[in-house]
């Protein structure tokens, strides 16, 4: 079997935030047995009708503590074959947001030209093998079949250093790599992938970048409904923006390094712990950390205005899988906790919807939910 490696710049700044630009390793993807694409089971969710929490709140109710989990690129079998069993057995949706090349094969890569660049370029690798798109395509048909979601992570991954980046594209340039983007959708329909581009209603921006008064206004024209690449401080409602949802990446105190803040997103752990070191021997401690973190940020939002935790992650294995084991272990205990619901983007849209716009407007007034620094 071949294997492939991805790679993604992964850049960040904001005022509350540490800011970089670093190359990293996104995951390896191992073909299906003979290239052929698995086929789905069904899933009891898939046809069992609305689930009880997707109604208007009744005057004076709690809303349901949403935890938003997503995986950027979402190109690794291995990994999908992580999640995809845990979220099914404690009965979690989650959202991969999709790197459009990863439906080319790399003898395909010229089929694409990023804006502003030479056809074939890209920040990332592409599909690798065609057994190893065909193996990538059974992984998402069997995501969507449990009630997951496919979101575009964009195409070429294009971030600060490699200009034009996302951060300076115009909305032709925009609408150019969506276009580009949806037209790799429907390569892979072509060849068995059962992702009906009219549920693609999302995404996050490569290294949460680029202008969004730009490109907002994109999504809203082609009829998409959120995005997920700005930053909060704190445990944030989301807003809309132009017509879009914004589910604000937060920005949360990290108790076990002295209560410093980084978005609370795998790799920026890992920076914020060791410089992005690959240190496998600890593992357990960084495991340790970033757990405790996602737990004390999910108490903070159920104790306080609670908004929805935005949990970001790439398939990656940094560190001895140190940030994979946090997100698995986090995943595994909120999803079955009271109150508590692990949703996509757009189921949570679709309850917003239902909700009088004044209640949203009264959760947003509240304080944004922190992680408490000890007095």
């Amino acid at each position: 079997m071949s294997t492939r490696r991805r790679w993604e710049f992964v850049v960040v700044g904001t005022a509350v935030v540490l800011a970089f630009v670093v190359l990293v390793v996104i995951g390896t993807g191992r073909p299906q047995p003979q290239g052929q694409v698995r086929e789905p089971e069904p899933h009891p969710q898939a046809s069992a009708g609305p689930p009880k929490w997707m109604r208007k709140l009744n005057p004076g109710e709690k809303p349901p503590q949403f935890v938003l989990f997503s995986f950027d690129g979402a190109g690794s079998h291995e990994h999908w074959q992580k999640f995809l069993p845990l979220a099914r057995s404690v009965n979690a949706h989650f959202s991969g947001f999709l790197s459009g090349i990863y439906m080319l094969t790399d003898a395909q890569k010229a089929d694409y030209t990023g804006p502003g660049h030479k056809p074939g370029r890209a920040s990332i690798g592409f599909g690798g093998s065609p057994e190893d798109v065909r193996a990538l395509i059974g992984d998402l048909n069997t995501a969507v079949d449990q009630g997951n979601e496919v979101g575009t992570h964009y195409n070429g991954h294009f971030c600060h250093g490699s200009e034009p980046s996302v951060g300076r594209w115009d909305t032709a340039q925009w609408n150019s790599e969506l276009d580009q983007f949806f037209a790799f959708v429907d390569r892979g329909r072509a060849m068995g992938l059962k992702v009906d581009p009219k549920t693609i209603k999302g995404g996050r921006t490569p290294c949460l970048e680029g202008d969004f008064d730009v490109l907002l206004p994109v999504l809203a024209q082609r009829g998409m409904t959120y995005d997920t690449s700005q930053v909060s401080d704190g445990l944030a409602w989301p807003t809309t923006q132009h017509g879009v949802w914004e589910f604000a990446m937060p920005s949360v105190r990290v108790p076990g390094l002295k209560y410093k803040k980084t978005i609370m997103m795998d790799y920026n752990f890992w920076y914020l712990l060791n410089k992005a070191k690959d240190e496998p021997a600890r593992a357990a401690e960084f495991t340790g950390v970033v757990f405790d973190t996602y737990e004390r940020a999910y108490q903070a939002a159920f104790d306080g205005n609670r908004a929805p935790v935005v949990v970001g992650n790439h398939f990656n294995t940094w560190s001895g899988g140190a940030f994979t084991a946090a997100t698995e272990k986090f995943m595994g205990s909120v999803c079955a906790k009271p109150e508590t619901v692990c949703a996509t983007y757009s189921e949570v849209v679709e309850w917003l919807g239902m909700q009088d716009p004044a209640v949203l407007d009264a959760f947003r007034k509240l304080p944004n939910a922190q992680i408490a620094q000890p007095s």
